[in-house]
Parts: structure tokens; C-alpha cells; sequence
């Protein structure tokens, strides 16, 4: 029997090698969001986070402490409308997407 990785490694080995994948990703983890499915959302784009720009890179682009970051993607985080904003602009940006609420 084949040993397999945990399910976030998969996540994380899928949107580094498939670009549609990881704007699907994004998309749905915005989405999510809007929806009113607050910490579903998170939990998407943490996991987006991890598997492309990081924590630390993230940090230094918005000019917040990456582990304010980590906690405000977290279980218990709750993300200052501001500072979700600027992440969201920035992982657009990164992603080479630009997305409209319809």
C-alpha cells in the first residue's frame, strides 16, 4: 500500500505546481468569506498562504508581524477588516488575479 501525505502537504504540493488550482483556491477561500463562512474562509487562505507566499514574505509586503498574521489566519483569529484588505489586495496581486464582488 502507497504511504500518503497528509492532506494540507497535498493542498500545499497542488497549488505550487498547478496555477488554477491555487487562483481556484484563493477564489474559494474569498468567497468563503463573503458568504458569511468567516472561518472556513481563513482556513483556505492559510492554507493558500503556506503554499505560496508564506507568512514571512506576507509579513514584510503589508507591513504586519507575520505572526499577527499566523493568529489572525488561525482558529480564534479575528482579522481587523483593514489588515484583511490589505492581505486580500496583496494575494491578488501575487496571484496576478483581480476579483469583483458581483
Amino acid at each position: 500500500m502507497a504511504k500518503t501525505g497528509s492532506f494540507k502537504e497535498l493542498v500545499q504540493t497542488r497549488v505550487k505546481n498547478d496555477k488554477k488550482f491555487a487562483e481556484a483556491l484563493l477564489r474559494e477561500g474569498i468567497d468563503a468569506m463573503l458568504s458569511g463562512d468567516v472561518e472556513t474562509g481563513k482556513t483556505i487562505l492559510r492554507d493558500y498562504i503556506k503554499a505560496t507566499v508564506g507568512f514571512e514574505k506576507l509579513g514584510e509586503a503589508t507591513g504586519t508581524q507575520p505572526k499577527s498574521l499566523i493568529r489572525m489566519f488561525g482558529p480564534r483569529g479575528n482579522p481587523q477588516a483593514k489588515n484583511l484588505f490589505n492581505v486580500l489586495g496583496y494575494l491578488q496581486k501575487h496571484a496576478g488575479l483581480e476579483l469583483h464582488v458581483a
